[in-house]
């Protein structure tokens, strides 16, 4: 089973009148990269959630959000009536000084300026509502890992495809090869006549016909490239995490088809091989987001 490092979870829960809602997001990444932005209410606890999220979910680039909608009853909005009377004394001053006429309207132009009001939360953070908060992280964290899950099966379905679609184009190596071997001949043969009358060790040239065709012999690229297939679908399926494994299967993949596309010497082989290329870098572009 393999999953995908691209997830997302969300969970809600009403606690004493406010709504306090926990969010994960995730993209694919070598390492562990946690972004959290953390309710002031709660950000005390930030080393504690951060530990909750490292325990339970393995690589990617998370992005963690925990914030709360408060009711009206739990927060008092203030006035801050000391700036107030700074941003007004500073603007009539600039009146007076650049000779621009005083705004007109007073309340209005001073309820603008910046840092005039603030919402103050009477409650703390008791160990019950935290022991709830807790409750809904680990909720948002199972609905995550069941999208990560979830994507994982699909993901899994194109690596299938794909991996048959390689294995099959290989099989169809095997129609050309000896057609292959026998054009390899006949051009070595006609070349040589084309010499002329030359006299030469007849058992030294089957020899050497014998030796370079041993050269161009795919039979070992096969054998490997099927082991190869084999062993990437037994790690898909049973290992955990296997996402840098399957990278590094894809690499030997790789290499096996183009030594087949350099030995190949025959049309329709490396047209195969063309395609067998195409399909390993779709499959190599997917692993990435494997966990």
């Amino acid at each position: 089973m393999i999953y995908s490092m691209t997830g997302y979870g969300k969970a809600s829960i009403e606690i004493a009148g406010k709504k306090v809602t926990a969010e994960i997001k995730s993209l694919n990444s070598k390492l562990m990269d946690i972004s959290t932005r953390i309710s002031n209410g709660y950000r005390t606890k930030e080393i504690e959630i951060r530990n909750e999220l490292s325990g339970r979910i393995k690589r990617g680039k998370v992005d963690f959000s925990l914030y709360v909608e408060s009711s009206v009853a739990e927060t008092t909005t203030q006035i801050n009536l000391p700036l107030i009377e700074s941003y007004y004394w500073q603007i009539k001053a600039i009146s007076e000084k650049l000779h621009i006429p005083v705004p007109e309207d007073w309340f209005q132009t001073l309820m603008r300026m910046p840092d005039i009001t603030k919402t103050e939360s009477h409650s703390e953070l008791s160990e019950e509502e935290w022991e709830d908060v807790k409750a809904l992280i680990h909720k948002a964290i199972d609905e995550f890992n069941a999208f990560r899950e979830q994507e994982g099966k699909s993901l899994q379905k194109v690596f299938e495809t794909k991996i048959g679609n390689i294995r099959k184009l290989s099989e169809e190596i095997n129609k050309y090869e000896a057609e292959r071997i026998e054009k390899i001949k006949t051009r070595l043969r006609d070349n040589l006549a084309a010499i002329g009358e030359v006299d030469y060790d007849k058992n030294r040239f089957e020899q050497e016909l014998i030796f370079y065709i041993e050269k161009l012999d795919v039979n070992e690229e096969k054998v490997r490239l099927k082991n190869h297939l084999d062993y990437f679908l037994e790690t898909m399926e049973h290992e955990k995490s296997p996402g840098k494994k399957l990278g590094f299967i894809a690499q030997e993949i790789g290499r096996e088809i183009n030594t087949l596309g350099s030995k190949s010497n025959h049309s329709e082989m490396q047209k195969l091989v063309v395609l067998m290329k195409d399909e390993l870098e779709q499959v190599k572009e997917q692993v990435l987001n494997v966990l």
